[in-house]
This record gives structure tokens, C-alpha cells and sequence, in this order.
């Protein structure tokens, strides 16, 4: 693929509004019973129009709010509890809009059998900002503040690593849900690189998972996030099937989140823990405004190539929801890149991780092995015991695996680094939709030591979820590896060995390789 925006032989092919007179029923982790997420139907739809604008809202970070804040948001969220599920502002609604978008109740328009898909590619972050514009309006309304804003769970600040208290302290509060891992309650800690496999491990130290938490978030948001579709995710166009890459908040840590707020003893994992059910948890919305906050606040860190994708096909995607009038509204994303035109901003709290680079390594693991510069990839996976050659792969990753990956070019300036992204892709990559997956990419690694570790270069993560498609094997990873490479002492190496480490569920990968995006 070629960077977002810039291939000149594309077609105009945004992704328009779903038909929401077509909604069909869901599945469920392969149920017999289906899931019914689909919306009231409307023949009338209107085009968004930004609201006139007196006072912009300020979404608070939730560890900090008071309890005339807390006692608000009860009473709209209660309000909007008792509303008739019929009703297209009622919390069930609500709920059912990620249902619906994000485990194949709507085709494509205008492609009978083609997912509409709102997860893993460029259009995550637009849909997501749109859906809790309307449900913070509604809230709004329900209680006659137009100023009302949704709280966002501060989870890349230390003040934020539990649970935001608001949602688990009062069983009988409207923010409250049963459906929420009970191992994970506050003063647990939240662990940004979750796995269901670290829940038997030893619980860190306060010191050291903040320590952990900005190291990840260094990474996913500075250091492997320096071009438009490492950050935004793959593109997705009208026709295509989705799910072709995630960008790097998506997949961590949005996604182990995800996981590690749902029902351990639930057997889907709900409510968050799953897509389907994910957004009957009032957190949800608190969890998905960090995540619009990073949006925001990836526009604002330093570098020339960290702005809105000028794509049209992405400009013209389309969204339909209902507003607070329960008008049916159609959204673009060119009408959401710019959260002050949509009435609000966040609060302003510091960033502990901007700072916070891995760990430096030391040196190239492939030199210690004994890989003479110049000799093949191919030669060198055959001649050193314990690498898996690129021609074994699709392989079914079911154990730690080092594979001898050559580079394209080797020992680049600073200004050529500048202008092209160093990007590990690991593509091809095929796993039980209706399980939790995840596995961890290292470079040049010794010991898979975690992901406070500078040879630590991301994770593939999946929340469960449905799709139509299920035989699809073209999901992909991309890793920006430009400064990890730096960081281990490896800018003159031919080759760099990529150990993968699987942790939860069965994936098979179908290859590796490094590409550079401008």
C-alpha cells in the first residue's frame, strides 16, 4: 500500500452511509440466537450541519471530577436509562450503534455481501468521534444543559491507572455496570499491554506499571506513530473488504482496555470485552474519549507528517445517527477533524509519556549470533539454529518464533528517516474472530524482556467480534521501527531478526517484511 493520500491512481471510493433499512441481525461468538443491534428506521435524513457555538463544552478527565459533576452525569445517563428502547436516544440505542457498525448488521451501500467495518483501518478514529458527539448531545438535552461534556478515562496519566471511581463505587448509580471484570476492580492497576495471560503473573508496583504505561504509550503515540497510517490505521474504500490494518492507539492500548475492563467470568467476555455488547458499559464512552483525545493530541506533537489524511475517500465517508431531536443525521469525516467546529475540547492535563522513551538496548542481537554483513536472509535462517526461514511462512504461530528479516536499505541519514518511515509488517495474518488474540513483535531481542524495553516493537491485539468474512487472511500489522533501530544499535545492519511471542489464542501469520512509507 502506498501512503494515505497519496496514490494517484485511486478511484473516488469513499464509504457511504449504511441503509439502515437493510440492517440484519447480528451473530454472536457463533451462536444459533441472534443479536438484534439494528436502529429505528427513518426515511427522512438530514445532513449535518455544525451547531451554533456560545460556550465550547470541556470533557474532564474522570479521576479529577467532583461529585456535583458525578451527580449530573447520573441523572442524564438515568434519564436516558428510562428512556423505551424504541426510542433512538434510549441507552439500548446508544449500545446498539457499535453493535451494528462493528459486527456486520449493515452491508456496504451499493455492495450487497461487503461488511461495513468501523475497526482495524482509517476510519476508527472519525467514527468514534462522531458517536460520542451525539450521545454526549443527548445526555445534554435530557437534562437541559446544552454545556454538559462526557468525561474521558485519563488512562495514559498515573491519576488515571484504575478504574475511574465514578463508575464502580455506587452498585446503583446509572454508571455503574455488573458486567465488568470483577479481578480488575479498583486500586487494581490498569496494565496498557494487557493479555488475559498476565492475570496469573505477579501484580506490579504503582512505580513500575506507570513506568510500563508511558513506555507503551511513547511508543504508540510518538515513537511507532510518525506517519498519517501508522497512526489512522489502513485505508478502506467502497467495494473493499475491511479489516486491513489497525493504527497504533487502536491497537494498543485501546484494544487491551478493551479486554481487560470485561467480565472474566463472563464466557464473551462482556460488556467491553466484546464488540458486540462493549458499548452497555457506560465506561466505554469515558475509555473511546481518551482515545479521541489522542487524536487531537497526536496533531499537536512535533512532526511534519502528523496531520489529517487529505484523502478524499476518507474526507467523504459517511455515518448515520440519531441526534438529540431524533433527527437522523448524515456525518462525513471532513465534518469531524476539527472537535472546537463540533462544540468541545478537553481538559488540559500533562503528559507524563512524552518523555518516556524505552529503555536503550545495546547490541544487534543479529551481530551476537554471527551474521556476517552481506550474507542472505535465506543462508543465514538455514546456518543459525532456531530461525524460521520466510519461505516457511504461513506458519501457525504456536510458539515463540525468530525469523531473519532483510532491510531495504540500511544506514540512512537523519533527513532520509525524516522522509520515510522504517515499517515491520507483519501481514497475512489469519485468527478466531470470536476469541481474544494477542501477540508481541520484538526486534533484535534477547529475552522478550516487555514493552518497557526499547527492542519491544508492538503487539497485535483483537477484541472478539463477528464478522462476515471469516476466512479473511489479509489482516496486517504495521510496526514504525525507525527509532527502535536506532535505539538497539542496529541502523547498519543487513537483516534484523523479528521474534514474534504469541499470548493468548490461535493466529497464523502469513509473512514479514520491511517496507519504508513517506
Amino acid at each position: 500500500m502506498t501512503g494515505i493520500g497519496t496514490s494517484p491512481l485511486a478511484v473516488a471510493a469513499p464509504i457511504d452511509a449504511p441503509d439502515i433499512t437493510k440492517c440484519g441481525n447480528v451473530e454472536t461468538q457463533g451462536q444459533v440466537l441472534p443479536v438484534d443491534c439494528c436502529p429505528p428506521t427513518s426515511l427522512k435524513i438530514i445532513d449535518f450541519k455544525p451547531p451554533p457555538i456560545t460556550k465550547l463544552r470541556v470533557r474532564p478527565a474522570a479521576h479529577k471530577v467532583g461529585k456535583e459533576y458525578i451527580a449530573k452525569y447520573n441523572e442524564a445517563l438515568k434519564r436516558m436509562r428510562e428512556l423505551p428502547d424504541t426510542d433512538p436516544r434510549s441507552f439500548s440505542q446508544q449500545a446498539d450503534i457499535h453493535c451494528a457498525y462493528c459486527n456486520s448488521a449493515y452491508d456496504q451501500t451499493g455492495y450487497p455481501g461487503v461488511e461495513l467495518q468501523v475497526h482495524n483501518s482509517w476510519l476508527f478514529f472519525p467514527f468514534h468521534r462522531w458517536y460520542l458527539y451525539f450521545y454526549e448531545r443527548i445526555l445534554g438535552s435530557l437534562i437541559g444543559d446544552p454545556t454538559f461534556a462526557i468525561p474521558f478515562w485519563n488512562w495514559d496519566h498515573p491519576g488515571g491507572i484504575a478504574m475511574p471511581a465514578m463508575f464502580t463505587s455506587d452498585k446503583n448509580s446509572a454508571l455503574y455496570d455488573v458486567n465488568r471484570s470483577i479481578a480488575h476492580q479498583p486500586p487494581f492497576l490498569l496494565d496498557l499491554d494487557y493479555s488475559k495471560s498476565k492475570d496469573a503473573g505477579k501484580i506490579p508496583q504503582f512505580k513500575d506499571q506507570v513506568d510500563e504505561n508511558n513506555t507503551i504509550m511513547y511508543r504508540q503515540m510518538v515513537s511507532g506513530a510518525k506517519t498519517q497510517s501508522l497512526f489512522f490505521g489502513g485505508d478502506f474504500r467502497a467495494g473493499e473488504q475491511p479489516e486491513n490494518s489497525p493504527g497504533s492507539i487502536e491497537a494498543t492500548p485501546h484494544t487491551p482496555i478493551h479486554i481487560w475492563s470485561g467480565n472474566e467470568k463472563n464466557k464473551f467476555g462482556e460488556n467491553m470485552g466484546n464488540f458486540y455488547s462493549a458499548g452497555r458499559d457506560p465506561m466505554f464512552y469515558a475509555h473511546h474519549g481518551n482515545v479521541d483525545r489522542m487524536w487531537s493530541i497526536w496533531k499537536s506533537l512535533p512532526g511534519k507528517k502528523r496531520t489529517d489524511i487529505t484523502d478524499p475517500d476518507w474526507l467523504n465517508s459517511a455515518f448515520l445517527f440519531y441526534d438529540q431531536n431524533k433527527n437522523l443525521v448524515r456525518v462525513t469525516v471532513a465534518d469531524s477533524l476539527d472537535t472546537k467546529r463540533l462544540g468541545y475540547v478537553y481538559e488540559q492535563v500533562d503528559l507524563p509519556w512524552l518523555k518516556s522513551k524505552p529503555k536503550s538496548g545495546t547490541t544487534s542481537k543479529a551481530k551476537k549470533v554471527g551474521i556476517s554483513v552481506g550474507v542472505s536472509a535465506a543462508t543465514a535462517a538455514e546456518s543459525v539454529k532456531g530461525l524460521t526461514p520466510l519461505t516457511n511462512f504461513p506458519i501457525a504461530l504456536t510458539k515463540v518464533t525468530t525469523v531473519l528479516v532483510p532491510r531495504p536499505k540500511k544506514g540512512r541519514s537523519k533527513a532520509e528517516k525524516e522522509e520515510e518511515e522504517e515499517i515491520l509488517v507483519i501481514e497475512g495474518i489469519d485468527y478466531d474472530r470470536n476469541s481474544v488474540v494477542k501477540f508481541d513483535v520484538y526486534v533484535n531481542d534477547e529475552d522478550e524482556g516487555g514493552p518497557d524495553k526499547s527492542e519491544f516493537a508492538g503487539s497485535f491485539v483483537t477484541v472478539p467480534h463477528n464478522t462476515k468474512n471469516k476466512e479473511r487472511t489479509n489482516t496486517k500489522l504495521k510496526l514504525g521501527i525507525s527509532e527502535l533501530l536506532e535505539d538497539v544499535g542496529a541502523d547498519d545492519d543487513e537483516s534484523v531478526l523479528v521474534t514474534l511471542v504469541p499470548k493468548d489464542g490461535n493466529v497464523k501469520v502469513g509473512g514479514i517484511k520491511i517496507v519504508f512509507e513517506s
